[in-house]
């Protein structure tokens, strides 16, 4: 990613970007998810942290986020990526597989460094210019190691910043974690009879419409996650790396996500009983815990 592409930003339309069209794509937990789990994260950020990425984020100039607070900041990388999508694609192109890793439910056991192009070096460039036949695990791994260190340049460190608040979120919603052959739930379209949800895509259903069941308002939805977050699970979820909880996030897809999933009605079509909406929509409450907490805990370890 050059320094024209982050400095022409504000020049690209956004016109229709939330248009699901093209294979392996999808917004991981819409703006709603992202939000609530940058408003968990900046609750348990350290003070001398949480100044710090404010100060950061202060510096975007973007104008792509409706601010530059914790929780807009966390949907940045979203709009970033769609920001050319039906112009040049340069973001797009560059950045939308940096956004889940595809670990296969036909494989033998899940296999990380595989489904991330076996990690591809960034040969000393910047994590923003990494390849983009990369995965979600990669890029927190790489731009986490540019926050830690002080020789990153300003520029660069506010990129950092922006894509590990997006990119911790992403690695939770189980279908950014898993594949069963259907683009990470895309290829399989779901209805739950009797309720006001329109039919759509099983991965659209776990980014939005489960966090949407927990409340309309992303602040209420943060506080009643914070007020049921034990000290012991705060500890029990602070440890491990990327790779730990993109396996976590593959096994809950494995045993919810697809588990769960009744037999079609119809060639890759399901009606959702009320038993599967229940076991969802705890499953995404308690996703979006985590991955607050665990951005805390990147950033507290990152920045203090």
């Amino acid at each position: 990613m050059n320094a024209r592409l982050r400095f022409l930003l504000p020049l690209y339309t956004l016109t229709g970007v939330l248009a699901w069209c093209c294979a392996g794509t999808a917004h991981a937990w819409g703006d709603e998810g992202h939000e609530v789990i940058g408003l968990i994260a900046e609750h348990y950020l350290d003070p001398a942290v949480l100044a710090k990425v404010r100060s950061i984020l202060a510096a975007d100039g973007t104008h792509l986020t409706a601010g530059t607070a914790i929780d807009q900041e966390a949907t940045w990388a979203d709009k970033f990526r769609d920001s050319d999508r039906n112009t040049t694609k340069e973001h797009y192109n560059e950045t939308w597989q940096w956004h889940f890793v595809d670990l296969e439910l036909s494989a033998p056991r899940p296999d990380v460094k595989y489904a991330c192009f076996d990690e591809p070096s960034l040969k000393g460039k910047p994590a923003s210019a990494g390849p983009a036949a990369d995965c979600v695990v990669d890029k927190i791994d790489e731009f986490t190691a540019e926050l830690r260190n002080p020789a990153t340049s300003d520029a660069e460190r506010l990129l950092a910043l922006q894509f590990v608040l997006h990119f911790v979120g992403d690695l939770h919603q189980p279908l950014h974690a898993s594949d069963d052959n259907d683009r990470g739930g895309n290829s399989k379209t779901v209805s739950v009879p009797g309720m006001s949800i329109a039919p759509n895509n099983l991965h659209a259903y776990w980014d939005t419409e489960f966090v949407t069941l927990l409340g309309a308002d992303e602040s209420a939805i943060a506080q009643q996650l914070i007020s049921r977050i034990t000290p012991e699970q705060r500890a029990s979820w602070s440890a491990g790396t990327a790779t730990d909880w993109a396996i976590e996030s593959f096994n809950i897809a494995r045993t919810h996500t697809y588990g769960l999933l009744p037999p079609p009605i119809a060639r890759a079509h399901y009606a959702l009983p009320a038993s599967y909406i229940t076991d969802a929509t705890a499953v995404v409450a308690e996703q979006l815990s985590k991955a607050g907490v665990r951005l805390a805990f990147v950033l507290n370890k990152a920045l203090l």
